[in-house]
C-alpha cells in the first residue's frame, strides 16, 4: 500500500510554510490503518520484544495496536504532568525553550526489550528524550519505527547515530 496516498497534507499548518502530515485519515480508513499497524509489526514478529513505548498521543493509537499484535504491554510516554503515579522523565530541547517527557518509574523492568513507536519522526528530539529516558529505566529501546519519516529534518539518522533500528512506512520530503 502506498501510505501516502492515505495521509492528508495540510498546507501552512502550524505556521506558513510547513506542510502539516494528517494521519487521521489513514487512521479512518479501515484497511490502510489495519496495514500500518501489520507494516510497524512484522520487522519484530518473531523477535523478543516485552512491551511497545508509544509517545503522546498519536504514538498511543498506534502503540497500542501494536502492542495488542504482539499480546505485549504498552507504555504510555507522556508529556509532563500528565501521569499520576511516580515518575522519571527526560528533557530534551525545543526550538524555543525545552519540554520533558515521562513515564512511571515502574513501567518497564531491567533488561526489557521496548519497541519505540510513534507516528511520524521529524528531528527526532522527543524520539531520542523518549530512548534516553527508557534506557535509563532499564529498557533496551530495540527498534523505532514511524507511519511517516521527514528526511530533511534529519531525526531518523539522529536515531541510527544512536545506534537504533529506525523503520517507517512512507517519507516525505520537505518540512
Amino acid at each position: 500500500m502506498d501510505f501516502s496516498t492515505v495521509v492528508r497534507s495540510i498546507p501552512d499548518y502550524p505556521k506558513k510554510g510547513i506542510i502539516f502530515r494528517d494521519i487521521t485519515t489513514l487512521l479512518g480508513n479501515p484497511r490502510a490503518f489495519r496495514k500500518a499497524v501489520d507494516e510497524l509489526v512484522q520487522p519484530y514478529a518473531g523477535l523478543r520484544i516485552d512491551k511497545v513505548a508509544g509517545i503522546e498521543a498519536r504514538g498511543f493509537i498506534l502503540g497500542g495496536a501494536v502492542a495488542h499484535q504482539l499480546s505485549i504491554g504498552f507504555v504510555p510516554v507522556r508529556k509532563k504532568g500528565k501521569l499520576p503515579w511516580k515518575v522519571i522523565g527526560e528533557d530534551y530541547a525545543l526550538e524555543y525553550g525545552t519540554d520533558r517527557v515521562e513515564i512511571h518509574e515502574d513501567a518497564v523492568q531491567r533488561g526489557e526489550n521496548v519497541l519505540l513507536v510513534d507516528d511520524l519522526i521529524a528531528t527526532g528530539g522527543t524520539a531520542t528524550a523518549a530512548i534516553k529516558l527508557l534506557e535509563r529505566a532499564g529498557a533496551k529501546v530495540v527498534g523505532c519505527s514511524f507511519v511517516i519519516d521527514l528526511p530533511d529534518l534529519g531525526g531518523a539518522d539522529k536515531l541510527r547515530a544512536l545506534g537504533k533500528e529506525v523503520k517507517s512506512l512512507v517519507a516525505f520530503g520537505g518540512h
